[in-house]
């Protein structure tokens, strides 16, 4: 998995953050000194007061302080933190409430130690957010993620192999509950999904248009057969051969001395009767089968009815625009696909005759 580039905040950031952080840390200092007035009013000691706020609001600022350490740290937080987080001013609630001397006394100290609760909260989850914006890493998500997958690998085994009859079945139900958590809350997660999402849409894209635009064929130079064998189509003179030729000075006329032996024929020099010359017989041409062009392409040769991968469904197509004189059309190529029981969607199958045509386009 590619991590995306580390970013850094600008300056605007900073202050929009460090102006949001200090009126957290201002309200929860403002929790801890509401405790200390309302234990006073009861005990008339200081030292009493101070005790219960160490004991909550202090207590639950030092856990604060180690959740925000930690974070920017790009480390999750113990669960005995995050636990504290919230046990600590519950228990500051709990005490308040219980030395109030009246009802109203009692909503009034329970609700002062939740200022300081919700202050640490606060801390931990802007300083998370601050390092899943500069590293694009969520420890907190993977570290839910990691735990949901060990549980999730657990009960299928259990389902699996379990003797009890009644444990696999426990165990298949809660994979399906524990599947419905896999991913949640991990943003580089659902931005990983939407780039490959966003490959195959311009993959298919790339293939509708190759489609389109495909250009015919090059076509072959035709052979013309020899009794003695096939050569090639002569090639036509370029014009600076033919003026050339043409600009060849005519022969002088010259009279060789030629004598009676010159003049005499024998019988290995007569010309062979036309009759007498065997034709040679071309071969037939043998097509190429569907295991050859295979092999060729490196991949196991594709059987009908079972899902084909990519190179095999450019191996078939190949196989079946080449069966017949001119090759088939892409219309023609997937009837063709279908009629033989082959296996693809209609999106792979393009992209794949889009593949096919690149492919001609550049060997012509």
């Amino acid at each position: 998995m590619n991590r995306p580039p580390e970013r850094s905040l600008s300056m605007g950031q900073v202050c929009v953050l460090g102006a949001a952080a200090v009126p957290m840390v201002a309200f929860g200092g403002m929790g801890a000194f509401g405790t200390y007035s309302n234990i006073t009013s009861v005990f008339h000691r200081s030292a009493t007061a101070l005790g219960v706020v160490a004991a909550g609001e202090g207590a639950t600022l030092v856990l604060a302080l180690v959740l925000v350490g930690l974070t920017m740290l790009g480390q999750s937080a113990p669960v005995g933190v995050r636990v504290g987080l919230w046990t600590l001013p519950a228990v500051a609630s709990l005490t308040g409430a219980t030395v109030a001397q009246s009802a109203t006394e009692a909503v009034v100290f329970a609700v002062t130690p939740m200022a300081m609760c919700v202050s640490a909260e606060g801390m931990g989850l802007l300083a998370r957010r601050i390092v899943v914006y500069r590293t694009g890493v969520d420890a907190e998500a993977q570290r839910r993620n990691a735990a949901v997958m060990q549980r999730l690998a657990y009960h299928r085994a259990r389902a699996a192999n379990h003797p009890d009859e009644k444990a696999r079945n426990d165990s298949e139900v809660e994979s399906w509950k524990l599947a419905k958590k896999a991913g949640a809350g991990d943003a580089l997660l659902g931005a990983n999904l939407v780039e490959v999402q966003r490959g195959r849409l311009t993959d298919g894209a790339d293939a509708a248009l190759a489609g389109m635009f495909a250009l015919p064929a090059t076509p072959v130079t035709p052979v013309t057969p020899s009794a003695h064998g096939v050569t090639e189509a002569p090639e036509p003179l370029a014009a600076e051969d033919a003026d050339e030729e043409d600009a060849t000075p005519p022969m002088t006329d010259v009279t060789p001395s030629v004598t009676e032996k010159d003049t005499q024929v024998t019988p290995e020099m007569e010309t062979v009767p036309p009759e007498d010359v065997t034709p040679v017989t071309l071969p037939p041409e043998t097509p190429v089968t569907l295991e050859e062009i295979a092999a060729v392409a490196g991949v196991p040769t594709p059987v009908v009815g079972e899902p084909l991968s990519d190179e095999q469904l450019v191996v078939v197509l190949r196989h079946l625009r080449y069966t017949d004189d001119p090759p088939l059309s892409y219309r023609q190529a997937v009837a063709a696909f279908r009629e033989a029981g082959f296996v693809g969607g209609e999106q792979r199958v393009r992209r794949a005759w889009g593949s096919l045509m690149s492919h001609e386009e550049t060997d012509a």
